[in-house]
């Protein structure tokens, strides 16, 4: 049994391979129509979304499988305390494969520690999206026809923005691979993230606030929105929401072969003006999200392998301060951490760096 908790978890040749895998689907939808007959799909959302919690009912059903679940937190058990743990320990007896959305950091690490059945991360809190990186790899792929040798821009939220951290992640294993950090000081890149990835990577970066002086070098833009439900306050939400708005007048400069991404949902970052230009491809990439979690459940159903561990170590006088992890409302949970290979401890859960 092998789960998918963030993009590491599976190999280059892997993610290739579930790209090849997803072209074919598209090409050859009738030969996967009941490749997961008598199969069942849960989809634990605990969290509001509907590409992500409707792209994988869409997947599994074109397989030939059935799904069942909730969409909300308030309409399963844990509006009674239940843990996470439990809640996937419950759902194994039901389902043969679980996709788990949840606002808390390391919450589908922990279901998949518990769960007899594999489990697809759906985003967890500010942490990651793999099945959304893996969406936009499929993306680049269709639209470029490589994913090395790219020039790639991250505008907006690149603090809180999980899809951004999970694509550098999977894209800094590329070669020919440069980064543009475009966002306000206050919602940067985490350092962990540059430190971690980028730097270990050795992948060139830049910071920038400047969106329309960084476009003119761009293969690739990532827009993302500016998320109110990530800020402590409604003041500072307000205060940097508008900071980035995509129009056609900054695409002047642009490449003719721009690709422009954005994991939606869109708010006002992107002018509906941009729609209609060929190089915004975003609703291609709604697209490209179901084929892709289509070979992923294919995958995932299809290989033994050992349930992820929940393995770190407890260190006197550490925990983790981070009010989004999933330690900070299931207290059962025990503080444990792992040491980088620069000598800082992070928690296991959420990657936040220890006090």
């Amino acid at each position: 049994m092998r789960s998918l908790i963030d993009i590491p978890d599976f190999s280059v040749a892997e993610i290739d391979a579930l790209i090849a895998t997803a072209c074919d689907m598209m090409d050859h939808p009738d030969q996967y129509a009941e490749a997961c007959k008598r199969k069942k799909l849960a989809t634990l959302f605990f969290e509001p979304s509907t590409r992500t919690r409707l792209s994988f009912e869409a997947a599994m059903l074109e397989l030939g499988g059935s799904v069942l679940g909730f969409s909300a937190a308030n309409n399963s058990s844990a509006a009674k305390g239940e843990s996470v743990a439990d809640t996937a320990r419950t759902v194994s007896c039901y389902a043969d494969i679980i996709a788990m959305r949840h606002p808390k950091e390391g919450a589908a690490l922990v279901a998949a520690s518990a769960a007899s059945i594999p489990v697809i991360n759906a985003g967890d809190g500010g942490h990651c999206h793999p099945t959304q990186t893996l969406t936009d790899l499929l993306t680049i792929y269709r639209e470029k026809g490589r994913l090395n040798n790219l020039k790639v821009g991250f505008c907006g939220d690149l603090k809180f923005g999980r899809t951004v951290h999970s694509l550098i992640n999977a894209l800094s294993r590329y070669e020919g691979i440069e980064i543009v950090l475009i966002s306000p000081d206050e919602l940067k890149l985490p350092d962990y993230v540059k430190q971690d990835t980028l730097e270990k990577s050795g992948i060139p970066y830049t910071e920038t606030a400047d969106l329309e002086g960084a476009i003119p070098t761009l293969d690739i833009l990532y827009m993302t929105r500016i998320q109110q439900e990530r800020f402590a306050s409604r003041e500072e939400y307000l205060r940097l929401k508008d900071s980035y708005i995509l129009d056609l007048p900054k695409l002047a400069d642009a490449k003719s072969d721009l690709c422009i991404l954005h994991p939606l949902p869109r708010v006002n970052e992107i002018s509906v003006a941009v729609d209609n230009d060929p190089r915004a491809c975003y609703f291609r990439q709604v697209l490209c999200g179901k084929y892709i979690r289509m070979a992923l459940i294919l995958k995932l159903l299809g290989e033994d392998g050992a349930k992820p561990a929940v393995d770190g170590e407890s260190v006197e006088g550490l925990c983790c301060h981070n009010p989004h992890c999933i330690t900070s409302c299931e207290q059962e949970l025990p503080a444990l951490f792992k040491k980088t290979d620069n000598g800082v401890f992070r928690c296991i859960y959420c990657e936040t760096k220890a006090n």
